[in-house]
């Protein structure tokens, strides 16, 4: 039996949320904090509805790094 996906409550929040305000991602910023805050409490691969977060994080520290001068790490 599977477990129960860790930051399922917060994914379902910001679906909601993206409904009743038309898709419109800054109405529902306090939803999607949490669930940044969820994702960063479990290691990378443990909730599958943190997957997007993950990549979304990974995009900003490879950005970061080369608007500063540094290229990135070898993948």
């Amino acid at each position: 039996m599977s477990q129960k996906d860790p930051c399922q409550k917060q994914a379902c929040e910001i679906q909601k949320c993206l409904q009743v305000n038309n898709y419109m991602e800054s109405k529902c910023e306090t939803m999607l904090q949490e669930m940044r805050k969820c994702c960063a409490q479990y290691p990378k691969g443990r909730s599958i509805c943190c997957s997007g977060f993950e990549k979304e994080e990974r995009e900003r520290e490879k950005f970061k790094v080369t608007s500063e001068g540094i290229p990135p790490p070898p993948q």
